[in-house]
């Protein structure tokens, strides 16, 4: 049922920022977990209580009106201002909160995702958790639409969004890229199996190669730690990947050789964003929350596998 003439709710204000910024009621449906008839209802109860439209449906994607220009940049601010009041009233503990939106790369899925949630169980009585798990660009792209409250992911190289203020940044880990060979066998001779470069980490691992003008040869592109660490055990050629790529896929941990990279080399972080001051402190407790996992549960056995790696793994 639309919302009855004269109110205007939260929720009607997010159902709109969702379809204008989506361009498709269907897409802000899908982003917000409802259905489009829903989304349809609130946009429909919205305009009513502001006696004007909002958007345009009858355009492809839907077009902000006049009006609904106007309005938006008062529900921003609107919705802004409930985000930081909730924050607020969390209190320093995180007690308050009741839904959080987490995104996670995927290389933590397996064991300090699980690990990370039950430890804001704990903290946060009665919060929902709603988990994302993804590729880094993605879940930046999520945060910055809202539909996220905290993303985990891999820093990307000159990201502006980094420097435009509209999110904070808590440095979580760095670790460097390693060459995973077959047992015995050097780089030099076998082809490269490279991690795919639609994600992030693969067009870093291009970006260095074509910096240091080296193209070694190759004909598989894969975007699985497993396949990729199979085919190296079989022999099939070699790989660049990260001691998290290693840990996430530790069955193949025996049947490969893990060396330091056989020309300069470099190295990726990892980091927890939010947007600027919404949570107060919640960001940065959950930063803390995840360091000490990743300290426990993952670095000793990386540094027991591979000491040589000594800090240049480190949590930050």
């Amino acid at each position: 049922m639309a919302e009855a003439e004269g109110r205007v709710t939260l929720w009607g204000i997010e159902v709109f920022l969702a379809a204008a910024e989506e361009g498709a009621i269907s897409a802000a449906a899908r982003r917000l977990g409802v259905s489009p008839s829903a989304v349809s209802q609130q946009l429909s109860g919205l305009e009513a209580a502001l006696g004007a439209p909002l958007l345009d449906r009858s355009a492809r994607p839907l077009q902000v009106t006049p009006a609904g220009a106007m309005f938006r940049r008062h529900a921003q601010i609107m919705l802004n201002a409930a985000q930081e009041a909730r924050a607020e009233l969390a209190r320093a503990d995180l007690a308050g909160l009741t839904t959080l939106r987490l995104g996670m790369i995927e290389d933590f899925e397996a064991d300090v995702t699980p690990h990370l949630l039950s430890d804001l169980a704990v903290t946060l009585k009665g919060c929902r958790f709603l988990l994302e798990t993804g590729p880094s660009h993605r879940l930046i792209d999520l945060l910055e639409t809202r539909a996220l409250d905290v993303a985990v992911t891999a820093d990307l190289p000159d990201d502006p969004s980094a420097e435009a203020g509209w999110r904070e940044v808590h440095p979580i880990l760095r670790e460097p890229f390693v060459a995973v060979t077959p047992p015995g066998q050097s780089p030099e001779g076998l082809p490269l199996i490279h991690y795919t470069a639609r994600h992030l980490m693969g067009r870093q691992i291009s970006a260095h190669l074509a910096r240091l003008g080296l193209r070694p040869a190759s004909r598989f592109e894969l975007d699985s730690y497993h396949a990729i660490l199979a085919m190296v055990a079989a022999g099939a050629g070699w790989a660049i990947l990260t001691p998290l790529a290693l840990h996430k896929a530790r069955r193949f941990r025996g049947a490969v050789q893990v060396q330091p990279l056989p020309f300069e080399p470099f190295d990726r972080s990892i980091s927890l964003s939010a947007r600027s001051g919404v949570l107060q402190e919640v960001p940065g407790q959950i930063a803390g929350l995840l360091r000490q996992r990743i300290a426990t549960e993952v670095l000793p056995p990386l540094h027991a596998a591979w000491p040589w790696l000594g800090g240049t793994l480190a949590v930050l």
